[in-house]
């Protein structure tokens, strides 16, 4: 399935779904973004977007906290081997797109962060937010 967000950049989504949607507490590592392949880790590419990720991660309490998501998790990124990303985002429930909000052609409607992509797994709804 694909939903479509645009106008709205993946930081800006992930502040958003993190206020409704727990992420998986029983991983090392709930988000997962593309590795650098080798070529870029050899000039030197810079992600930016990641620290943002993280960040996003840390103000949810989803890393050093023990609140909302209850566990401590190692790292807040995994860096996943691109085939492998690729695998796993086709097993995806869903795929949000995101982009410009006056979109004229397909390819200009997605992320424009280099290595922006990023799967995030989730965790269990609780019945009861209080307990």
């Amino acid at each position: 399935m694909e939903i479509r967000a645009d106008g709205l950049g993946i930081p800006q989504l992930l502040e958003a779904v993190l206020k409704l949607l727990p992420l998986d507490t029983y991983v090392e590592s709930p988000a997962a973004v593309m590795e650098l392949v080798p070529s870029d880790k050899e000039r030197g590419l810079q992600t930016p977007v990641w620290t943002e990720y993280e960040s996003i991660l840390r103000r949810a309490g989803c890393v050093g906290s023990l609140q909302p998501c209850h566990f401590v998790f190692q790292r807040a990124l995994a860096k996943i081997e691109r085939f492998e990303f690729y695998e796993r985002a086709k097993k995806a429930f869903a795929v949000v797109a995101t982009g410009p909000a006056q979109c004229w052609a397909w390819l200009l409607c997605r992320e424009t962060a280099l290595y922006g992509n990023l799967i995030l797994r989730k965790g269990v709804l609780a019945l009861n937010p209080l307990l």
